[in-house]
């Protein structure tokens, strides 16, 4: 039975006031066949019958079709084929489950070279998991999809930001202010209005009058580089969604004057795309998803161009699978710690929970103080403000 939970959802669908019928209605949907009411005793007809058109062009009739049945999925070998029927599900369906059926339709029908056509891009719903394929597509692409490619791109990578990046600069600004401030300071560097806050419990009502045992001051350095930031970005295939996503936060951190940041990737060679964080559109052209999965290189790279450890962050983003030397990789990591490095593994930076990864080498990184969890895009600020600040991270139950 195909997987149409969300049909309720559809835009325009007929419906009707009589609940049997709609039941009726809605188990017709589901169960998709050939003949006019299979078995139900409700025909499609209209709106219902185009979504069912729609439906069955991507998930068939099931796994095992009854004897006298023929149809299947398919929606043909053509590029404009494809655009008409993304056209007819952007029109009855939602865009949470337009994205769902574009994935879908991907992976079940094979549709990923039609995607280098710019007439399918056009009529495609953006979202990131699209752009982890087009950005695996890239180098296969002929030149006149290219900008249509980036075009797609760059729309998500702007959505993104809107949603991230105020409350990222918001909570890492906040991170860092705490960060700076100095328990002895200068008589100009105090912070009067923190200083009374935290003395209040010495207030003496005869004196009306706060006693400041504690001084709390404004950081000297306030308008230099106070924390280092890398990301090291596993961008094997599994990692696509993870890529977009940080080459957007890594765009934001890189836009805050008070953080310096380095956005390495890698695969079984190590590409360092600082250069070009004013602009995340082409820190993802520059990615190469796929290959092979190399951390020790990588790491390698990201400790040889630490100057600072007691104020650098490191967030390695990868699923843990290595290629390369696994104790070489365990005593970089174990080494930076020492120096005074905050370390971070996640294991996604996505929407999607977690994923497959190497639980032994997650076990091993965990026995150095560096628990690996996947970590939600609208929980990343947080544990990078954890992270700069030096308390516990905010790890989610389940990981």
């Amino acid at each position: 039975m195909r997987d149409t939970g969300h049909q309720g959802e559809a835009r325009g669908v007929e419906a009707t006031a009589d609940p049997a019928r709609e039941r009726l209605r809605r188990w017709r949907l589901v169960l998709g066949g050939g003949d006019a009411a299979d078995g139900t005793g409700s025909a499609l007809t209209g709106q219902d019958a185009a979504m069912d058109g729609a439906l069955t062009a991507l998930y068939g009739t099931g796994d095992k079709p009854s004897a006298g049945r023929d149809r299947a999925a398919g929606l043909g070998a053509s590029a404009p084929s494809v655009a008409r029927w993304l056209g007819d599900i952007r029109t009855y369906f939602p865009s949470t489950v337009v994205q769902v059926m574009q994935r879908d339709a991907i992976d079940r029908l094979g549709l990923a070279t039609l995607l280098l056509e710019p007439e399918m891009l056009e009529a495609v719903e953006a979202d990131v998991h699209l752009v982890g394929t087009l950005l695996s597509l890239h180098q296969a692409m002929p030149e006149t999809t290219k900008e249509t490619a980036r075009a797609v791109v760059r729309k998500v990578v702007a959505d993104l930001e809107k949603r991230l990046a105020a409350r990222t600069r918001a909570t890492l600004t906040g991170a860092l202010d705490r960060s700076a401030r100095v328990s002895r300071p200068r008589h100009h560097d105090i912070d009067w209005n923190r200083t009374i806050a935290a003395n209040l419990k010495h207030y003496l009502p005869e004196h009306r009058t706060v006693v400041p045992e504690r001084l709390v001051g404004h950081g000297r350095a306030a308008r230099s580089v106070k924390k280092e930031i890398v990301l090291c970005v596993d961008q094997s295939g599994s990692m696509a969604a993870s890529v977009v996503y940080a080459s957007v936060f890594g765009a934001v951190l890189a836009s805050m004057r008070s953080v310096s940041t380095r956005l390495v990737v890698f695969d079984t060679a190590v590409a360092d795309l600082t250069d070009r964080l004013d602009d995340p559109v082409d820190v993802l052209f520059g990615a190469r998803l796929g290959g092979g999965t190399d951390i020790n290189r990588a790491l390698a790279y990201c400790q040889s161009r630490i100057t600072r450890p007691a104020e650098t962050v490191v967030v390695l983003i990868s699923d843990l699978y290595e290629g390369g030397i696994r104790d070489e990789m365990l005593k970089r990591v174990a080494a930076m710690k020492a120096s005074g490095v905050r370390f971070v593994t996640l294991l996604a930076l996505s929407d999607e929970g977690t994923p497959a990864y190497d639980r032994e080498h997650a076990a091993a990184l965990a026995a150095l103080g560096t628990p690996a969890f996947a970590c939600t895009p609208d929980l990343f600020p947080e544990v990078m403000a954890a992270a700069i600040e030096k308390r516990p991270l905010p790890i989610p139950d389940v990981v």
